[in-house]
């Protein structure tokens, strides 16, 4: 046992053991200041792709220079390791042209700032709120909670809404009432069942819009202003309380149907019922 002790003594007192120890005070102060450049970057309430890019940017230059670093307390050459980099970094630029494509994408996002971490997005058929905005990719959770990852280049190549970038946002309805009812009474009644919800904004008011008519009911687009947070209640409420109206007030809400019609002059169809038990018994 002693002679171990006296060993590991000897070699603590070797230039070897002193790179080592310099090696770790340096990873640990690297990664202790990655650590606390990371959280003060993460204190924000809103998460703008700019700070998202700038945590890992920083994060990345600080890992790399202290993983350098330790490299070199150790013995090894940087001139060699520059150079190896660079290699590798050439090999790297020609295997993966599409990575380069959307790391210069994302720059491009970065600059315009069209969405933030948490906001509710739509990008072709896929709808749901921004997770991360990485290099690469921006990650989306859907509402039936899948993880989607979506090229930067995609993103800047296609047409995205942000369905949360403004704090109201406006509930449309479209409503079909068969061609008897008076539009003015239906206008009444959808104003009167906006009014009467409370999540329903006051300002903006209520809009309505006759389209025009349809192929079985006259079409109107009704739309109710409310508040991000409330988007989804005010939608659903609005539509049963609009059905509960209308079947008070006898307003028909039609299907569409087909009539046929071969003129004026032309004699109704006739229509024959068969039994057809008693047609099988006569026949045989």
């Amino acid at each position: 046992m002693p002679k171990i002790l006296t060993a590991i003594y000897e070699w603590l007192q070797t230039e070897q053991a002193h790179a080592v120890v310099r090696a770790a005070v340096v990873v640990l102060i690297g990664l202790l200041l990655y650590l606390i450049v990371r959280r003060r970057l993460l204190r924000r309430k809103a998460v703008s792709p700019q700070s998202m890019m700038l945590r890992k940017a920083i994060g990345f230059v600080i890992l790399a220079v202290t993983g350098l670093w330790a490299l070199h307390e150790l013995g090894l050459k940087m001139g060699v390791l520059l150079g190896a980099a660079g290699i590798l970094t050439v090999a790297v630029g020609f295997a993966s042209q599409t990575s380069a494509s959307n790391v210069i994408s994302g720059f491009f996002l970065m600059a315009e700032r069209p969405f933030s971490v948490g906001d509710l997005i739509k990008v072709g058929e896929t709808t749901g709120r921004v997770l991360d905005i990485e290099f690469l990719s921006v990650k989306l959770r859907t509402f039936d909670n899948r993880l989607v990852r979506i090229p930067n280049e995609t993103m800047l190549k296609s047409e995205f809404a942000n369905l949360t970038r403004f704090p109201i946002r406006r509930v449309d309805l479209e409503i079909g009432v068969a061609y008897k009812e008076d539009v003015s009474e239906v206008r009444r009644i959808l104003l009167e069942v906006a009014d009467k919800n409370p999540l329903c904004l006051d300002e903006p008011r209520p809009f309505f819009f006759y389209r025009g008519y349809g192929d079985s009911a006259l079409k109107i687009l009704f739309g109710v202003w409310a508040t991000q947070e409330n988007y989804f209640e005010v939608h659903t409420s609005l539509y049963l309380g609009v059905k509960q109206a209308f079947d008070r007030a006898g307003i028909e809400i039609p299907f569409p149907h087909l009539s046929l019609y071969a003129g004026s002059v032309t004699a109704p169809m006739p229509v024959r019922l068969v039994d057809t038990e008693k047609a099988s018994a006569a026949s045989s």
